[in-house]
């Protein structure tokens, strides 16, 4: 595939066999963004893991201290007083069977994340096969499958962020824009990899994080000397 010339001068600020320090790093992902929009900044993980052992599988969320720049709506699955907390938190849409009815019957998908109270979940497992390959499945791992609507839907908002790792041990998120001042992608950066590093299974011996990168959208990658961050 020909890269762009705006890629080709961007990859040249850019030592492939350096490793950065976290610092510097932040600094030249907002350098050799090559968007003409706000471009989102990228990380991503490589893990020691055997993902074939579900004791080596890592899934939950993260609450990015600086947000990730992008808006999620919301909808939340669930009755009384639950659904009354969600709507004052600031759900897009709250509902029970009468929206999940529209999911199935319309192929509606006007929502980026799916939260349920527990009651609601064997209604909701009948969709498994319409959620499940789109990612819209809630999951207590995660803190979509809770009675506190409130605090799921809040957290939401301000910037949490779901993870799992794929079949080779990688995980994938976004933490900001090229927008963001060089501190708040680090913050979000230093927070969520010291995360990664606390989820360490027990079982996993040597090296657990084998390599970190991050880009901007369409931008070329920029490995990160772990021996960067503070464990």
């Amino acid at each position: 595939m020909k890269k762009s010339k705006k890629y080709v001068e961007a990859a040249k600020k850019i030592d492939k066999h350096q490793l950065y320090t976290k610092e510097d790093a932040v600094k030249l992902v907002k350098e050799t963004s090559v968007t003409n929009f706000d471009a989102s900044v990228e990380l991503a993980m490589h893990l020691n893991l055997d993902t074939r052992k579900a004791d080596q599988q890592l899934r939950g969320a993260a609450l990015l201290p600086k947000g990730t720049g992008k808006t999620k709506k919301v909808l939340v699955i669930a009755k009384g007083e639950a659904a009354k907390m969600a709507k004052e938190a600031g759900a897009d849409y709250v509902g029970d069977t009468d929206l999940l009815d529209k999911i199935e019957k319309e192929n509606w998908f006007d929502f980026d994340v799916i939260v349920a109270t527990p009651d609601m979940m064997p209604t909701l497992g009948k969709l498994g096969r319409v959620l499940g390959p789109k990612g819209l499945m809630p999951n207590p791992k995660t803190g979509t499958v809770t009675v506190d609507t409130k605090k799921a839907v809040e957290e939401i908002k301000k910037g949490r962020v779901e993870y799992r790792t794929d079949s080779f041990g990688n995980v994938h998120i976004l933490i900001g824009k090229v927008s963001f001042s060089e501190e708040d992608l680090l913050a979000n950066l230093v927070s969520f990899v010291t995360l990664i590093a606390k989820s360490k299974p027990s079982v996993v011996k040597g090296t657990y994080i084998k390599n970190i990168s991050i880009a901007s959208t369409m931008g070329p990658g920029i490995k990160i000397d772990v021996n960067s961050f503070d464990f």
